[in-house]
């Protein structure tokens, strides 16, 4: 207890900026990459510490062994892994924005008008066959596809939504995407699927979709323009021909809104 106490008098001003400045920086890091795919990643990493950790509490030499090993590689995969985050990092630094006011994140109370809207969006499309590409983020964040389009954050609508696809309009090409409640951003440029099954007659909106959804865990909702038909690809994996009801049953599945019980969609994977 005596010595607790003597460490504790030691504890000077300087060690509490020092503390606080420490604990400022991984926030403001935290804030860059929580929208980011390097989110997971860093989970990953913490995952394997702590198990690390285990390992060494318990004696156990072979997976202490392999993990370290592990963590070593890790050493010179970070900078490697995280170079857009670090660069963006050291840009917003040299601005002088990296230690700016985060905004809070949007409500998720009315997940279920979204979908609704969502679903009449893609109705007025498919009938007047407009194609469109719009991206709902979940867990993994997709902030970098955001970066490529112009940024909106407007209230999701299908008057709004249907007005951004209207063809010869600026950022009809790209797709939007949909963070909760809010039209993140519009015209944004997706990755395409390489994956030399794809069917052949499935256009570059639908091979972006699969693209983004083999990366991360983002819903895309598809409209072809040839046919009007909607489609919804799920973690790499194309759901064709959806009526208005399949649409929504399947949103509000994947999104969590109502209970899982919901009756199962056909799922087809190109």
């Amino acid at each position: 207890m005596a010595e607790f106490l003597s460490q504790f008098r030691n504890f000077g001003v300087l060690s509490a900026i020092d503390i606080l400045v420490v604990t400022v920086v991984f926030y403001q890091f935290y804030m860059l990459i929580k929208r980011t795919r390097a989110v997971q990643l860093v989970k990953g990493v913490v995952v394997l510490l702590v198990v690390s950790l285990v390992a060494n509490s318990l004696h156990l030499e072979t997976l202490s062994w392999l993990l370290s090993q592990l963590l070593k590689i890790f050493v010179f995969a970070i900078p490697v892994v995280f170079q857009p985050e670090l660069r963006k990092a050291l840009e917003q630094l040299g601005r002088g924005s990296f230690f700016a006011r985060h905004p809070l994140a949007p409500g998720m109370d009315n997940l279920e008008q979204v979908v609704e809207e969502l679903v009449r969006c893609t109705q007025v499309l498919s009938k007047n066959r407009i194609g469109a590409l719009i991206v709902i983020e979940r867990k993994t964040g997709v902030q970098d596809f955001v970066e490529t389009g112009i940024k909106i954050d407007g209230m999701v609508s299908s008057e709004f939504l249907v007005n951004i696809f209207i063809p010869n309009t600026p950022l009809h090409d790209g797709a939007v995407i949909v963070r909760q409640d809010r039209v993140a951003a519009a015209g944004c440029f997706l990755p395409l699927s390489v994956n030399p099954n794809i069917q052949k007659d499935l256009g570059t909106r639908h091979r972006a979709a699969l693209g983004l959804t083999e990366i991360t865990d983002a819903l895309a909702i598809v409209v072809s323009e040839e046919t009007g038909a909607i489609s919804v690809g799920i973690d790499g994996g194309l759901t064709r021909f959806m009526d208005d009801k399949m649409l929504r049953e399947l949103l509000l599945r994947e999104l969590e809104i109502k209970s899982t019980s919901l009756s199962a969609i056909p799922f087809w994977r190109w």
